[in-house]
């Protein structure tokens, strides 16, 4: 060995005496042979031989102590080996890798995650795929969804389609939480939207395959966004869902029209309802009864009591055998996503006979309004309830009765009227409860006398004498035709004046505890409201932005106050063409109803004007955004911005020093860019 270091230290003897001669001089001939070899066969071997051993007993001191599980031992050797001769080959990477994601404690899986990222900024080349999905993977499902989305982001980069199943498995974890909602979901949209940039050619579609027959991915992300009312998001999966070819299932009918009911798309649910109501079958029952109940949900929002009462028939009506239920079902159907006459609709196709077990849905609608009992659809006891206050706040007790009146016909037990009568009267509702009664009456329905002495007895209680005076009139003409009234002698108003004082208790019923509940939540002008935002809504989809701006002002002048849905349907209308100055005035708008409390914050339309103002370049209000966002504790996806500036502004004021006469726009600009590189990590 001493052998070995005294000749290598003679060859650089040797090579430092060309330094000290000339370029010109002879004695660089006689070395210059000799230095050329020396120098080349220094370079070529970037590792002198004494190194080699140091390097292999690092590498089996690597591989042995993650055989024993001494993790400790095993990344010190990694960290001793980083210094000495850099990264070590794929191989042992990925091995340490998939080792630290098998472990329990969370220390481990972080410490694994920082080695990733440590590799990512020297060399990405360098990680494997499937390492990195076992990690992200555990990660996620320790609950750790930021690591976890940023390993699937890392994934991305290597355009290379994560393994779906374990995908799947991912985002189940991180779905349980808000933020991992929200990063599972821009994952998503991440995944599919970079692989269509690659497309070029529809053959190359096939690249997409293994998210495209796999609508549980998108039913489970569509579900998150309606749990945590991201209504940005939500339209975003369903649109990529028709571009990429995504055939759903009917689980995928049940999560859109969530989304519908939850944006207050009405005429999509109810084209959807001419379909499922010929394909429905008793075997997805359970299923549709979801669909069901967010349409009749919309009907009462709309305040539309013809609607709902119809629909309430129909239900009803489909326990007659044959009337809805067809023995073949058809392939495929379609689920409309705007308007079918403009180039801005989408469609996602369905199977009406396809249904993932492994995605469970709650056995209770999520409104309460469509129950599904002994294999037959019914509607609920608040459904009924919201109904009779539709009707009652309307002034169209009219409705109601002929509600009565079609489901007595038709030989439909849907309620007694008796029952609704004596309700009204318990909430107050005395002219509602008469209305009822002269509808039945003309009817020919008849309704009974304890709702006639019912109505009396409240009329008396209230001194309402010319009420009750007409009610004793009314009674004492069509009393021959009461089964239940038995007297030999003349009916006056006199003796049944005597029948009002006796104690005819109104027991207090199941629907009028629903009617005192839902009252409650009664919103007088939501209608208005879900129609101006479905207006504004068809407006910026068709991208007629002057007519939505119109019904945004209208809204304003009868004093209906816009919510975060309007906000968010102008602000993708802007988006969709551009108008990034005129996104500035409305986000001025947006902040002013923040700090008065007419607006809900919204971490969705937040989240989509910091990426609308990174796109403009108005960095003084991406700034002001995440700091509005910081202050009030809402999730800021740092590697989404990040990546963004880095896509579109990569360059910009690259040496921010070089500029010399600048204004104060120029100077203030340049201020905001250096504040979001600092905040984003940006060198």
């Amino acid at each position: 060995m001493r052998r070995l270091f005294l000749a290598c230290c003679r060859y650089l003897r040797i090579t430092a005496v060309p330094h000290a001669i000339g370029a010109n001089s002879p004695a660089n001939n006689v070395y210059g042979p000799g230095r050329r070899y020396i120098s080349t066969s220094i370079s070529s071997s970037k590792v002198l031989p004494w190194e080699a051993p140091s390097r292999e007993t690092l590498l089996r001191k690597i591989d042995c102590a993650m055989k024993d599980g001494n993790v400790e031992e095993a990344l010190q050797s990694f960290s001793n080996y980083k210094k000495l001769h850099g990264l070590p080959e794929p191989r042992v990477l990925n091995s340490m890798i998939v080792s630290l994601s098998y472990m329990s404690s969370r220390r481990w899986l972080q410490r694994a995650f920082d080695m990733v990222l440590s590799v990512y900024q020297i060399n990405r080349n360098l990680l494997n795929c499937g390492s990195l999905m076992r990690l992200a993977l555990a990660l996620a499902r320790d609950q750790m969804p930021v690591p976890a989305s940023t390993v699937l982001r890392i994934i991305m980069e290597s355009r290379k389609l994560p393994d779906v199943d374990m995908l799947s498995i991912s985002f189940l974890h991180m779905l349980k939480s808000q933020v991992g909602s929200y990063l599972a979901t821009d994952v998503l949209i991440e995944t599919c939207e970079s692989f269509l940039d690659q497309v070029t050619d529809r053959r190359e579609m096939k690249k997409l395959d293994p998210i495209k027959n796999n609508a549980t991915l998108f039913n489970m992300v569509l579900e998150s966004c309606v749990n945590f009312k991201c209504i940005i998001m939500a339209q975003k999966v369903m649109e990529l869902m028709s571009l990429i070819g995504v055939v759903g299932d009917v689980n995928t009918v049940v999560m859109a029209s969530r989304v519908f009911e939850m944006v207050g798309q009405r005429d999509e649910l109810i084209h959807m309802k001419r379909s499922i109501d010929s394909l429905t079958s008793l075997t997805f029952l359970q299923y549709y009864q979801h669909f069901y109940d967010s349409l009749l949900s919309l009907h009462f929002k709309y305040n539309d009591m013809d609607a709902a009462a119809k629909f309430l028939i129909d239900l009803h009506q489909e326990r007659k055998p044959g009337v809805f239920f067809c023995g073949g079902l058809q392939k495929q159907s379609i689920i409309q996503i705007g308007s079918g006459n403009m180039k801005s609709g989408y469609r996602i196709m369905f199977d009406p006979e396809k249904v993932d077990r492994g995605f469970v849905l709650g056995t209770e609608s999520q409104f309460g309004l469509v129950v599904l009992t002994d294999g037959n659809l019914l509607h609920t006891e608040k459904a009924l309830a919201k109904l009779v206050i539709g009707c009652v706040k309307s002034r169209n007790m009219h409705i109601l009765s002929s509600f009565f009146i079609t489901s007595r016909k038709d030989g439909l037990e849907l309620i007694s009227p008796q029952d609704v009568v004596n309700a009204c009267i318990q909430m107050g509702w005395l002219h509602s409860a008469h209305d009822i009664i002269d509808d039945l009456e003309s009817a020919g329905i008849p309704v009974g006398i304890t709702g006639y002495i019912s109505l009396l007895r409240a009329y008396e209680k209230e001194n309402k004498s010319e009420e009750f005076n007409c009610l004793l009139q009314q009674i004492q003409k069509i009393a021959s035709t009461m089964d239940d009234i038995h007297t030999n002698s003349p009916f006056t108003i006199k003796n049944i004046a005597k029948v009002v004082k006796y104690e005819i208790p109104l027991s207090s019923s199941s629907l009028f505890a629903a009617l005192a509940d839902e009252i409650k939540h009664y919103k007088p002008e939501e209608h208005l409201t879900l129609e101006f935002n479905n207006s504004v809504l068809f407006f910026c989809k068709a991208k007629m932005m002057e007519d939505a701006l119109c019904t945004y002002k209208r809204m304003r002048e009868q004093n209906i106050r816009p919510t975060s849905h309007t906000f968010c349907h102008i602000l993708r209308g802007y988006s969709s063409m551009d108008m990034h100055r005129e996104i500035t005035m409305l986000w001025g708008e947006i902040k002013r109803r923040l700090e008065y409390g007419e607006l809900d914050l919204d971490r969705d339309l937040l989240d989509c004007l910091v990426l609308n103002f990174l796109k403009g370049g108005y960095f003084s209000r991406v700034m002001e955004i995440i700091s509005y966002m910081s202050k009030h504790n809402i999730y800021c996806d740092k590697w989404k911005y990040r990546h963004a500036f880095l896509k579109l502004h990569k360059n910009l004021y690259r040496n921010l020093n070089s500029l010399h006469d600048k204004t104060e726009a120029q100077s203030k600009r340049i201020e905001d860019v250096r504040a979001f590189r600092l905040w984003a990590s940006i060198k």
